[in-house]
């Protein structure tokens, strides 16, 4: 009997290389994708061959739609939820209103220390009389006076528009925006107006609650004023906004300050019951329902 001479066939001049894969390790090498992402282009490719996922496609855009046109009705129902109604207020609180120049003039001066200044330079550059009333000049002495008069008119116009808040910056124009939210509702002003919160009825055998300490300085943390304070923010960016729709890192600060707002009016509503502050807030502002009641999306 011949002896066994071992043979192993050689796929060298087919595959280029000894070594056989087998058909689990292919398949392992080049995985079939299980899942495809829904916005990816293979996603839309397979939708517009398949008139089931077209059908699912057009159902869920004619709701979204439908819920859209539903929710624009019902905003413009109940108002706007950022600007609201227009007020006398709300429109002193603007940039360009001419009745913020003079009642409030820039760099922390107020219009009754103005009118002192200009009246006290007044008098220390009025021309001094001859005491010798034989030998003055009657026309030199009105020439005088009327040169003085002219100028301190000029003098005049200058500090005015040196402390015009027009020529200020945004954050000197939002200090004093700010401070008059502070004085038309703050209370240290209201309290004289308003009349005071019910109070609570007694409780047999309660001790007896402290006396509150008097307030020292204007109010500056009541809900109403950060109300109005944040009003008064909220439409200086909208202004901002109107110009500049790509201004993204704005639009959601303003939505910050709009959902903020709306927390505030909820908790002062929930106090006060529609009382007297409430209605003070509302009505001066101007704000509608959909400034604290339901859901905000702008």
């Amino acid at each position: 009997m011949p002896p066994r001479v071992p043979f192993q066939p050689s796929l060298k001049a087919f595959t280029g290389s000894s070594h056989v894969q087998s058909p689990l390790a292919r398949l392992s090498l080049n995985p079939s994708k299980t899942s495809i992402r829904a916005g990816s282009a293979e996603a839309r490719e397979r939708r517009r061959h398949d008139p089931y996922l077209m059908a699912q496609s057009r159902q869920r855009k004619a709701a979204n739609l439908s819920r859209r046109q539903a929710l624009a009705e019902e905003r413009g129902s109940v108002g706007d939820p950022v600007f609201g109604n227009p007020t006398p207020f709300i429109e002193e609180l603007k940039v360009k209103d001419p009745r913020m120049q003079e009642s409030h003039p820039n760099h922390f001066i107020t219009p009754e220390e103005l009118n002192n200044a200009l009246d006290y330079s007044k008098t220390l550059t009025t021309p001094v009389e001859n005491p010798d009333r034989a030998t003055i000049d009657p026309q030199f002495e009105k020439e005088r006076a009327e040169k003085h008069l002219q100028e301190h008119q000029n003098a005049q116009e200058a500090i005015k528009r040196i402390v015009n808040i027009q020529n200020g910056n945004t954050g000197d124009q939002m200090r004093l925006r700010i401070q008059k939210c502070i004085e038309t509702f703050g209370r240290h002003n209201t309290d004289k107006t308003l009349p005071p919160k019910p109070a609570a009825a007694p409780i047999a055998g309660a001790p007896a609650l402290p006396e509150k300490t008097p307030r020292v300085g204007p109010d500056t943390g009541s809900p109403e004023v950060q109300v109005a304070i944040l009003t008064a923010k909220i439409l200086n960016m909208a202004r901002h906004l109107e110009n500049t729709n790509k201004d993204r890192h704005n639009k959601r600060n303003m939505r910050l300050l709009v959902h903020k707002r709306q927390k505030l009016l909820r908790y002062l509503r929930r106090k006060e019951r529609g009382g007297p502050r409430w209605q003070l807030l509302i009505e001066t502002l101007g704000l509608t329902e959909a400034s604290w009641n339901g859901e905000i999306s702008m």
